[in-house]
Order: structure tokens, then sequence, then C-alpha cells
């Protein structure tokens, strides 16, 4: 079928302007490459984006190859080829090839500049300069490797998005060690439920983190979570928030975080391969155990650089903010701006605070920030609360950076009228998986509302209909068909690889199915219409719910919505639309019948919802994405502990209200029969 909205849109929303295009680094690697590889010299205009995408998807080793060379990896041993097996999975990069992420990471830092802005939800802010991170990691490196930290060995953090978190990372990295973490707002079983699986030798974690004007005590959490990893040899405790720690209580040797990260030592960089874990990072584990994801030095180092270095355009005196907690993917990618030497900025707190919801913006302003980012959800409420971010200087901001979910049409004219008429908006897709993007923008590429600009470079992304063919204008399954870098190494715990197999080549041998629904359009952009295990398939006709989701959250009087198709065990199919309401607003008949009337009108009229019902809140996973799949199983009946990890989602008592439906819809149904 085609996009319900690939006709309106024919002229872009967004087109850069020609001579700032013209200075990007996208532009200068183009020109670069093209004067040094040969499979580039086709490429006539280095703003021409779709001509270097096609090369760099048709030559996967000279294009590498060029990223290498053109931000001059410091490899202490050099690579015997680019790419030494394609299959995939099982690709192997630059094998022989020896070095450290965390070398890359302080080595473009200026020494009296900032290299890290700590911000929180009160406005408060500490900097950290090039030089004092670099002493600090140093220390924290000697630390850990006085614990007992060595190459391949595990530091896990429970800890949230601060420096400190930071530090810890680079600290480990710089060892050869493998880094994991997870924010505080997870439960200590949640967090050892992933940690547990891995080992560790180190915690490091912090007193607690602010959220909403309150300080959340994380004390006795992190004692419980502690206990409950038996390999543990030490502790490093951080004061974040000022509660003085108890003496004992930590199984083995408890060290503060200011002695950790204050003695004077020397930073040295452990050269390990390529493919060397760098970190673990897990699944939402709705379902069952996390899967802990491995990610390699080298692989995220040059896939970090090309979507930081070229596609976000950071350089020497950007600034990065964007919110994230350290669980989600992006906290991984907030790090990587490090190796751009620009200035990342950390953040602790809520995005909307009530006692000041703009202060987000308030701190882009204050601190200069270039590259802006943060979710879908952020950009809505900001729309319906009324923020008016302009009232702030955001004169420096370039780019706003979205992901997360897919990005409605209407919040783009939102950030143009109220951010900045010259901002690019820059939607991108991608995942946890590969802890990048699979699609999104560039200085280069126009912007079309409700679309994503086109695939990110090096990524042979297509869209599979049911007999595993590509289409254009078409709906169909996110694959990759050449591998990336940063795909994972493998699971852990997964010795055979037979996990790993099934979660990204069951469907299609030898090809990345990631399990998103989309449309490759015929003018090179991306439209993303959700889980492709969620689709809407109503008489055959399937339709993404992130296109209901974007027609009916434009309206007023909603301030989320969730639709499911759920088929019955008579052969019916039951498509229920969920809505939560504005504050003041029922959900009578006239609301009813206009959140239909735009939804015939905007998205489909073959997919009106059979029934269109007001509950408190929506569930989501612990990093925003809303529970598609999980709730529509619940529908259908699944018992509870079946189908979430209570510890996965935001609200857990959300998971008893929809089983609490389906039962209900059930019973009826059965009664009925």
């Amino acid at each position: 079928m085609t996009s319900p909205h690939l006709v309106p849109y024919t002229e872009p929303f967004f087109t850069p302007d020609p001579k700032s295009a013209a200075l990007s680094r996208i532009a200068d690697f183009a020109r670069w490459a093209a004067a040094r590889h040969g499979g580039a010299e086709g490429i006539q205009d280095p703003t021409d984006y779709r001509a270097l995408y096609q090369w760099s998807v048709t030559d996967l080793e000279g294009f590498w190859a060029a990223v290498w060379e053109y931000f001059d990896i410091d490899a202490t041993t050099g690579y015997e080829r680019v790419l030494a097996e394609e299959s995939m999975p099982g690709a192997r990069w630059f094998p022989g090839a020896t070095l450290n992420y965390a070398h890359h990471a302080l080595r473009n830092l200026r020494p009296d500049a900032p290299a890290v802005t700590a911000l929180d939800e009160t406005g408060a802010c500490y900097e950290i300069t090039g030089r004092e991170l670099r002493s600090r990691v140093a220390s924290v490196a000697a630390t850990l490797r006085d614990l007992g930290v060595g190459q391949g060995d595990r530091v896990v953090g429970y800890l949230p998005n601060t420096p400190h978190a930071v530090i810890a990372f680079l600290a480990a990295a710089s060892l050869g060690a493998v880094w994991s973490v997870c924010g505080q707002d997870y439960s200590p079983k949640a967090a050892g439920d992933r940690f547990a699986q891995l080992e560790p030798t180190v915690l490091i974690t912090a007193d607690g983190y602010l959220f909403n004007g309150t300080t959340h005590d994380r004390r006795a959490a992190s004692l419980e979570l502690a206990t409950a990893l038996p390999t543990l040899k030490a502790t490093v405790r951080v004061e974040h928030v000022g509660l003085a720690w108890p003496e004992g209580g930590h199984p083995g040797p408890a060290v503060p975080w200011e002695e950790a990260a204050t003695r004077s030592a020397d930073l040295s960089f452990a050269p390990v391969p390529f493919d060397h874990p760098l970190w673990v990072v897990f699944s939402s584990g709705t379902t069952g155990l996390p899967k802990g994801i491995v990610h390699g030095h080298g692989g995220v180092l040059l896939e970090h650089l090309k979507m930081l270095g070229l596609h976000t355009d950071l350089g020497t005196g950007d600034r990065l903010l964007w919110y994230t907690t350290t669980h989600w993917m992006m906290w991984n990618l907030l790090v990587s701006t490090l190796l751009t030497g620009a200035t990342t900025c950390t953040y602790d707190g809520s995005p909307a605070p009530q006692a000041r919801p703009d202060v987000l913006w308030e701190l882009a302003a204050r601190h200069k920030v270039t590259v802006f980012g943060t979710s879908p959800q952020y950009l809505l409420a900001m729309a319906k609360l009324g923020i008016e971010p302009s009232v702030h200087d955001l004169s420096a901001i370039r780019v706003v950076g979205c992901t997360g979910s897919a990005l409605p049409a209407t919040a783009y004219p939102w950030v143009r009228d109220h951010v900045g008429a010259g901002v690019q908006l820059a939607s991108t897709s991608g995942g946890t998986d590969i802890v990048s993007g699979f699609a999104g923008s560039a200085s280069t590429t126009p912007v079309w509302a409700g679309e994503l600009s086109a695939p990110c470079l090096g990524v042979a992304l297509a869209a599979y209909n049911d007999q595993g063919t590509p289409v254009l204008d078409r709906v169909g399954e996110l694959v990759v068909t050449r591998p990336m870098p940063s795909m994972p190494l493998y699971f852990w715990n997964d010795p055979d690889g037979s996990r790993y197999r099934d979660a990204y080549f069951g469907a299609y041998p030898g090809v990345w199915r990631h399990g998103d629904w989309i449309t490759l359009t015929s003018r090179g952009s991306v439209i993303v219409h959700g889980r492709s295990d969620a689709t809407l398939n109503r008489n055959g006709v399937r339709l993404g719910s992130a296109d209901i989701h974007d027609v009916v959250e434009r309206l007023p009087e909603i301030t989320e919505a969730l639709v499911i198709g759920a088929e019955e065990p008579d052969g019916g199919y039951w498509m229920p639309l969920f809505v939560v309401l504005a504050d003041g607003v029922g959900l009578d008949d006239a609301l009813r019948e206009k959140i239909r009337d735009a939804i015939r009108a905007g998205a489909s009229p073959r997919h009106v919802p059979d029934e269109i019902l007001a509950v408190p809140a929506l569930p989501h996973t612990k990093t925003g994405k809303k529970l598609e799949v999980p709730v529509k199983r619940l529908l259908q009946g699944a018992p509870a502990e079946q189908v979430l990890n209570p510890s996965a989602v935001d609200d857990p008592d959300l998971i008893a209200y929809f089983s609490r439906l389906g039962a209900e819809r059930n019973k009826r149904s059965a009664d009925h029969t």
C-alpha cells in the first residue's frame, strides 16, 4: 500500500542553505573522498547526499576506509583489510587493527575548554575542562586497576546522567574493561537482572538522583543491588545529591568517588582488537531477562564518528544537549560527542519539571547549545503545554534532533515557529541493537514533514514486502542488506549465537530484519510507521500504528494515543483506540466522532477503530516507547506474567489495568458465544 501522506508533502519543509551545506563536514568529507578514493570519483557535487550515499553502500570497504582516514584513526597496529568477511551475521571488520575508544574520546579535547557541562533541572551547572576530564579518567582507571579490574572484566554503573557516568565509562574503556550502565529509576531487581548476567568486578553507584523537584534516595537500593552481584570485588560510591553513605554495608571495599577520582595518575590506554567488547547495552526486557547486546571498540568508534561528525556536523566549539537516561542508547551516543572535540552536556532530572517546564530550553540558551536532542513526546508535550521556547535566546541552535519513535508531521511547523525558522529538525530512527541510526538527516539533506530525510551513510537500507522483495513507495519491513561496523558482536551468554541469529536473521537469512515498518520513497526519504509486529491489518489492508497516532495526537483534546489490532479466536479482528485525555476533557460521542473523522481524513477510512476508550495512561518501556505488542497480547488474554516483565515498564500498575480490560473483553465475547 502507499503511505497515507506521500502525496500532500510535495515540497520540502526545510531546505539547507547552500552556503552552509557546502561548508559542512559531510560536504568536506565528500570532496576529500572524491579526491582520494576511486569509488567516490562519481561524486561531482559535495552537497549531493544521494550520490555520496550510493557510494557508501555499494563500496563498503572504500567508504569505511575513507571514514577511518578522514577522522585519522590512531591505531596501535594497522588493519589487514577493511572487511574480511561480509556474511551476516559474522562480518569481520578491520582484522589486525588494535586501538582504544577512550583514547579517541579524549585526544581532541581542548585543555582549558569545557569537555563536559553538567546540568540539572534546578538550572545548576558545573563544567569539566578537557584537562580535568583526562585527569579524572586517569585517576578512576588507576583505582579500578587497583581494585582488580583488567582487560575483559566488567564494570557496571547504577548512575544518573551525570559526569560520573562519563568518567567511569571512559576509565573502564581505557583499561579494555567492558562497561554497562542503567539509571537509578530501575529497581535493584531490574538492574540486577541485567548486571548479574555480566558477573561484574566493580559497581559504581550514586546516592540518588533528581526528578521533578524530588531527590530520590538510592542508597538502600544500591546496597540491595550490590548484594545481588556476588562477583563484586568492590563498590565505588558517588555522593551526587549530598546524602551521606553509611559506614559498611556493601560487600567488599567501598571507595568514595572523591578518593577514586582525585588521585594523581598517568593516563594510558590498552590497545585492544577492533572487535574487543566496549560495552553491553540491554534490550528493554519486556519479556524475560533483558538481552545483553555487545558492541566493540572499533565499530562504535567509526559509526559514532560518522553519525556525529558527518551527519550531525559536530566539531570543536559545538555543544550537544540531548535529553536521555543512562540506560537509553542515546546516552552512549551522547558520550561519543567527545570523539568530535565538541562539548557534551549531561542532564539530571525531569525533561519538563513542574516548577520550570521549559528548563531544557533555558539551559540550551544559557550554554549556547548548537544541537538540541529530544523525543517526539517531549515536542508534542511542549506544544500542548503552550511552552514558548523562543522567549530564550536559542540563536545558537542549528539542529533539533529527535528520536525514540516516529515524529508526527505536526511537530515540524511547531519547531519552526517556536524554536527557530532556520533550525533543521532532524528526525532519526535507529536502535540499541546498532547503537546508532538507520535513517536520519544531514547538513546537505532537505526535510519533508513527517519523514526522515534519508538512509544514513553506510546503511544498505531496504523495505521488503511479504515476498522478501525490495519495494519503493510501498510499506515494507525495515531490513539492512549489507553489514554495518556497529552491528552487535554477539549477545552475552549466547555461546552458539542462536539467539542473535533468531533475533535479526530468522526471517531473511543473511539480511538484518529490524522489526520496523517503513516506506522508502522515490525521493529518497524514509517514513517510519511503527513496529511491524504491531501493524494494523484490517481485511488485508495494512497500516502502521504510527500513522493513526500521528493523526489522533494532533487533536488538542488528546495527550497520547495507542491503537491495537488484535486477532480474535473466532477469526474476528478487534481494533480499539486508547486515548489519554487532556486535563478537563471528557470522552463523549462528539469527541469520538471528531477522532473518527480525523482518522478517515488523515490516515485511512478503512482503519477507523471499532472502539475509542479513555484510559488513565499508556505503558511505555523505560526509554519511552509505547508497548504496543505487549498490550495487544494482554488484550488477547495472555497471562500478564508471560507478556511483560514489570521492571521493564514505566508504570507497572498499567499491566494489571490492560490485563483486566482484556479479561473483561474476552469474558463478554465468551458470554455472547
